[in-house]
């Protein structure tokens, strides 16, 4: 594959999907500097795949097996992760300015990464409409597997959402 071909896919690839990058960068790194870190790291590693990728699955999909495999690399890699800056210091990496910050969603996305790492990944695959299949080849675990694991995510987070 060529610089230029390569540099094309990559391109539209991180115009058409960089909400899910956005997305697996939020539930894993807490502060604006490790969210930066995160997210240069995975578009190393999404450039780094493209001549890799043979359509065997959909770009979403190759995209966040990429994402989510970094994310929890980095994350284990990483132990400086600190709760001491909180969402609302860092939504301008991920929103416009004028937007106005949904309280529910910052809320959510703070007890998303507060998940181990199968079941954050789970949380955000679901999140973003993947079937059980699809979750299940993402993560390399069976399709029952996915469907109890997200049963109990959907009680943790309802019983969480109870005690507000």
């Amino acid at each position: 594959m060529q610089q230029k071909e390569q540099q094309h896919i990559f391109e539209t690839w991180l115009a058409g999907h960089k909400a899910l990058i956005f997305k697996v960068v939020r539930a894993y790194a807490f502060t604006y500097m490790d969210r930066d870190d995160l997210f240069q790291e995975i578009i190393v590693q999404v450039w780094r795949s493209v001549p890799a990728f043979r359509q065997e699955s959909s770009v979403a999909t190759w995209l966040y097996r990429i994402a989510l495999n970094t994310a929890i690399k980095w994350t284990r890699k990483e132990q400086k992760h600190s709760q001491s800056e909180t969402l609302d210091s860092v939504q301008h990496i991920l929103h416009d300015t004028d937007l106005r910050v949904d309280e529910r969603l910052t809320w959510l996305y703070e007890e998303i990464h507060k998940l181990d790492e199968i079941d954050r990944s789970l949380a955000l695959l679901l999140l973003d409409d993947f079937s059980y299949k699809e979750m299940a080849a993402i993560l390399g675990i069976t399709e029952s597997n996915v469907g109890v694991k997200i049963n109990r995510i959907k009680k943790h987070l309802i019983n969480k959402s109870k005690e507000i």
